[in-house]
Formats: C-alpha cells, structure tokens, sequence
C-alpha cells in the first residue's frame, strides 16, 4: 500500500529540495505540507495544511501520515534571541514529532546538526541535542536524525557566514580525509535525497547520519 508523506519545512533549504522528490516519488500516493505559508507548487498528490505552528494541535487531525520529515531550523541571527531560536529549532520541531507519534506515524525524519549534544556549551549545538533527545523519546518505529556539516545552496536569505564557510571549506575540501570526513559540506539536495533514501529502507531504531554518510549515498 502507498504511504502518505508529512513535510514541515517545505520552504527551506533542504524542504524546499525535498518536496519534489516526495511528490515524485512511487512510494507515496500523498504528501502533506504544514507551515505558516502555502507553498507555490500544485500537484495532485499534494495537500497543504497552512497554519500558526503554535496551533498545531488545532490541525492534529490533518496532520496524519506514515514517513514525517522535518526540515524546521533557524539561526540565531534570523531568529534574534535564544528564546524564538529555543522557539523553533526546539518547541516546534518536538511538537510536530509528538502530534504525528500520536496519530501513529511510522517514520520521523529530523535535520538537525553536525555537534548537536544537549550537554554541549555552545547554545545552537545544546539545543538541537536537546531536540534529538526529546525525539529518541517518542514512539515511531524508526527516527532518522541528520547532522550535516555546513550547508550549501541557493537560500531565499544568504547567509553570509555560511558563504564564507563554503568558500574556506572548498579549498580544504581535498585535505578533508578519514576522521575528517564528517566535516565536509553537504548540499541542501543532497540531504533531501538521503532522507528519502532512508525512509524507503523502511528500518527500526535510531539512526545518526553525518555529512560524509549523507554524501556517499
């Protein structure tokens, strides 16, 4: 039987990557988008459900799928303080988590970050192992978390650090071996493609995917 597919974060890097594939995709016969804005895509497979993310719970009932993919982030710049940066990298991405486990989903699929550790002294870092801690916490069969490295691609908002970052980490990309690896950047398309690939292996417990995986294939 077909399954259905649940996005949150299709306007992203990595969602806005990522939505084509699941409306290409033979494994799923529908495909949910929740988030604050409709996307501009029409395709007869997909369903939007547009919505505060704080009300969440006022739309549970639409928000029922097997494989859930989660591209929610922001920085801290973007955000402005540590509270809407908790706000959506931890409290929203958690939520949707807990709604789609409690209506029975399968899957969870979450990008969170190379260093996430909820022991961590780095606020960005502590915060996302917080959220993969909450996460391993709940019912799915299988959670997929991906920490990749620097991002790269087309932003609707360049961030400048990162673009600085990619160009530094180009030049270094060759002498990036062994333990380094992990290190590499990653295209935001090329983490699309390995959560996909990772829900299709329709497997059980929790899986960590590093940038060097991601980019193997």
């Amino acid at each position: 039987m077909r399954k259905t597919a649940l996005l949150a974060g299709a306007t992203g890097l990595i969602g806005s990557h990522l939505l084509p594939l699941l409306l290409e995709s033979e494994r799923y016969a529908k495909v949910i988008v929740v988030g604050r804005k409709a996307v501009p895509t029409v395709h007869p497979k997909l369903t939007q459900v547009v919505t505060d993310l704080d009300k969440l719970e006022d739309v549970r009932l639409q928000l029922i799928a097997d494989d859930v993919f989660c591209c929610l982030g922001t920085t801290m710049k973007q955000a402005g303080s540590k509270e809407a940066f908790y706000r959506v990298d931890y409290l929203f991405v958690v939520k949707v988590a807990a709604l789609t486990a409690g209506n029975f989903a399968s899957q969870f699929m979450v990008v969170s970050s190379l260093g996430a550790d909820a022991e961590s002294g780095v606020y960005y870092s502590k915060v996302k192992g917080e959220m993969e801690a909450a996460v391993r916490q709940l019912p799915f069969r299988a959670v997929h978390i991906f920490r990749p490295s620097l991002l790269l691609g087309d932003r609707p908002q360049p961030r400048l650090g990162e673009r600085i970052g990619a160009a530094v980490l180009g030049v270094l990309k060759p002498l990036m071996r062994g333990p380094l690896e992990k290190y590499r950047p990653v295209t935001g398309a090329t983490v699309a493609a390995a959560m996909l690939r990772a829900a299709g292996e329709d497997g059980g417990g929790v899986c960590i995917h590093l940038s060097d995986e991601i980019a193997a294939g």
